[in-house]
């Protein structure tokens, strides 16, 4: 799971930055650095008007990773592994003193002890 993640996050990075930069390479109102790759130039390699698209769809697609892989995080980031419930449809609990509290609880009298013990965990009810 934790590869996953790791491979996701590394994805994700990866399309921000492509992001970022196809951003700055579009034509904007003035010649900006698009202009370099041929935006009004008709025998350059995307055509006419073939790199204002190519970089539009381009940022497009990134940006569509982009909001997959922060999808892909929080779902694996919420998911919680839930304890089996065993077989008797009941969820499996420590069992309340040990072999040595009883033969504490034996040789120290009595009750006071054992309600001591008894204190310390904690009630199955309680929501955690």
């Amino acid at each position: 799971m934790l590869y996953l993640k790791t491979l996701i996050i590394v994805v994700q990075l990866l399309s921000a930055l492509g992001v970022i930069g196809l951003v700055l390479l579009q034509h904007g109102k003035g010649a900006d650095m698009g202009a370099a790759f041929g935006s009004g130039a008709s025998g350059s390699l995307f055509g006419a008007t073939g790199s204002a698209n190519f970089l539009s769809r381009t940022t497009a697609v990134l940006a569509a990773v982009f909001f997959v892989t922060t999808l892909a995080l929080t779902y694996l980031g919420a998911y919680r592994v839930k304890p089996s419930a065993g077989v008797l449809g009941a969820a499996v609990t420590a069992p309340v003193a040990t072999s040595a509290a009883r033969t504490e609880t034996a040789s120290a009298g009595g009750s006071a002890a054992l309600a001591a013990s008894a204190a310390s965990v904690p009630a199955a009810d309680v929501p955690k």
